[in-house]
């Protein structure tokens, strides 16, 4: 495993950088968000800023991982590990897989349990829409797609203004948050919208809009 090529890739949806681990719960919350998403690689011994610093005790780092993904994410996550040397130092790699299990918890400094899910290089907290998506798409019976007249004005608002919010389709379909939600967890899930999330909102597109 090349691991300089992987730090000039830059923290990513899939990939994240730790110094060391020092708090079980701000761990857990990465791990979750990577099963929850494509899944990923955490590399211990790394700063922020790409530089490598290398693990002091891998034993320890696996032991607190390893902690973390079974006792502080529900459903348990399991971690695979390998140690890299690179200039001498040692880095963790701790490869978090794409989990079946969806939604995986994260069990905060509170004692609550919250989902959290990847959007680029942030471990963010999953809304009920995106909680309902992981439920759902661990169904294979598939997604039959047939617009009704719902979806309909949804797709045609999204070709004149690009994008929607939750709040936005309610007074659209003149509807409950409830009905509407069901609506765009479909459309989700059949892939013709693609949900964007940050820590200060949650909006939609079209999936075929860049």
């Amino acid at each position: 495993m090349n691991i300089k090529r992987l730090i000039l890739e830059g923290e990513n949806v899939s990939l994240d950088f730790k110094k060391t681990i020092s708090n079980t719960e701000k761990i857990a919350k990465t791990l979750v968000a990577f099963a929850n998403n494509r899944g990923g690689k955490l590399l211990i011994g790394v700063a922020d800023d790409g530089v490598i610093k290398g693990v002091k005790s891998e034993d320890e780092e696996k032991f607190m991982i390893t902690r973390a993904a079974h006792s502080f994410c529900k459903p348990a996550i399991e971690p695979k590990f390998e140690e890299v040397y690179v200039d001498d130092k040692i880095v963790l790699v701790v490869d978090i897989p794409k989990s079946d299990l969806k939604p995986h918890y994260a069990l905060d400094e509170n004692k609550k349990w919250w989902v959290y899910f990847r959007v680029k290089d942030k471990s963010v907290l999953a809304s009920k829409i995106i909680v309902d998506v992981l439920k759902e798409s661990n169904n294979d019976n598939g997604q039959l797609i047939s617009y009704t007249e719902y979806q309909k004005k949804l797709l045609t608002y999204l070709e004149e203004h690009g994008r929607i919010t939750l709040k936005d389709y309610s007074k659209l379909i003149k509807s409950a948050h409830k009905k509407a939600q069901k609506i765009i967890v479909g459309l989700i899930l059949t892939g013709v919208l693609l949900p964007h999330i940050s820590e200060k909102e949650e909006y939609f597109t079209a999936a075929d809009v860049k």
